[in-house]
């Protein structure tokens, strides 16, 4: 499917493409019952005005889309989604290529956004983010031909190319280090529930728990806010069977479970270890630093980008497995104090 043109619309109505842009201009030269048909079927094609001067040249619109379902706060409070986009930025500059950034309640609100942008042509492709275990952008996307590259494991992107990952080997990498620091009790502060790569951690988590067998192995999830953040670390550190160990879904929800152990004067890492997924400087700055699974998040952003500018181009290219986090151990983790 592709973008609606003038000429596209001529040929449903029957009429010249002049006609067509008499009537949509809503200049002299077309009867109103001619008028009335053409209204009528470029709103059925979903054509819109800033794509006809395009669709007649072939021009790109110089521009590709990205759309947010997260609250606007979360672009100025996550340091990922500035790293990611510091890194398709990094792509699209020496192609004079622009990035178009939308927050969106929802997923079918962001589909919304899409259908849009592509119909009225100011975007030439889409960086898909946050891949749900039912996707519904996927096959929106794939229908309307829009190139996309999904950043994000499998399955939820269909036939769309992506850029992903191992997201399982990091957890089971962590979950030993702090097995082997003699933590037996290890609790998982987790992100949104319904996101492919939560899912994966979770599996991961509970098998590697398993594997080793460990006492307590708590998941609670949240929306990747401080706020949640903080609240999950004091419903685990009230419980009866507290943990010794935390792992955090990402940096935020580590940083404010930090404040919290402090503020129930719990000692880290003497008491209780703390750790965060995805490193930042914001996890280096606070005291103890953060023991954290650090990944090259603009290296990610470059890599869909230029996956992306390669597709728009015309070019064949594949799913692109890039290296998994690493963990980078801190003053937030160590052996219990009893156990020294």
């Amino acid at each position: 499917m592709k973008r609606p043109t003038i000429a596209d619309i001529a040929q449903r109505v029957g009429v010249s493409q002049g006609a067509v842009s008499y009537a949509l201009n809503g200049r002299p030269g077309v009867s109103e019952a001619t008028r009335a048909r053409v209204l009528k079927v470029a709103d059925e094609l979903g054509w819109r005005p800033s794509a006809a001067a395009r669709a007649l040249t072939g021009a790109h619109s110089g521009a590709i889309g990205l759309v947010l379902s997260r609250p606007p706060s979360v672009l100025g409070a996550e340091p990922f989604f500035m790293e990611l986009f510091s890194g398709i930025e990094t792509a699209l500059k020496p192609q004079s290529y622009a990035l178009m950034v939308q927050m969106a309640d929802d997923q079918d609100a962001e589909i919304e956004v899409y259908r849009r942008w592509w119909a009225e042509g100011r975007i030439d492709g889409a960086i898909v983010v946050e891949v749900h275990v039912a996707d519904r952008r996927t096959p929106v996307l794939e229908a309307l031909g829009m190139p996309a590259v999904v950043i994000g494991g499998l399955p939820g992107s269909g036939s769309l190319v992506s850029v992903r990952s191992d997201e399982s080997a990091p957890v089971h990498e962590t979950v030993q280090y702090l097995a082997a620091l003699g933590h037996r009790r290890i609790a998982r502060v987790a992100g949104l529930p319904h996101l492919v790569h939560t899912k994966v951690r979770d599996e991961a988590f509970a098998e590697a728990c398993t594997r080793l067998g460990l006492e307590e192995c708590a998941t609670l999830h949240t929306d990747y806010t401080g706020e949640e953040g903080a609240r999950a670390t004091r419903r685990l550190i009230s419980s009866p069977t507290r943990p010794t160990a935390i792992v955090y879904d990402n940096d935020i929800m580590a940083v404010a479970g930090l404040s919290v152990a402090q503020e129930m004067r719990l000692r880290v890492p003497d008491d209780l270890s703390l750790v965060a997924w995805d490193d930042s400087q914001l996890a280096q700055v606070v005291r103890p630093a953060l023991t954290a699974m650090r990944r090259d998040v603009p290296a990610l952003g470059t890599a869909a980008a230029r996956l992306l500018l390669s597709l728009i181009g015309g070019e064949t290219v594949s799913d692109l497995e890039t290296e998994p986090a690493q963990l980078a151990p801190r003053g937030s983790t160590g052996p219990l104090a009893q156990d020294r």
